[in-house]
């Protein structure tokens, strides 16, 4: 039985914590200039995958 291979853009898109899995956050690469600081500051925020998209990710990164 072949190894199983975690999916490499996943292990850079998302990190696993203890309760939880974090995501980056949208809208934060360019032209920032015309979004409000209201905007930016929310989207600093930490970030947490929904958790109907939970099992796939932990299947992407070889944890289920």
């Amino acid at each position: 039985m072949p190894k199983m291979k975690t999916v490499k853009g996943a292990s850079k898109r998302f990190k696993v914590k203890k309760n939880n899995i974090k995501r980056g956050a949208a809208f934060r690469s360019h032209i920032l200039t015309k979004k409000c600081s209201q905007k930016m500051r929310n989207l600093k925020s930490p970030k947490t995958v929904h958790a109907t998209n939970e099992s796939g990710i932990k299947k992407q990164l070889c944890m289920a």
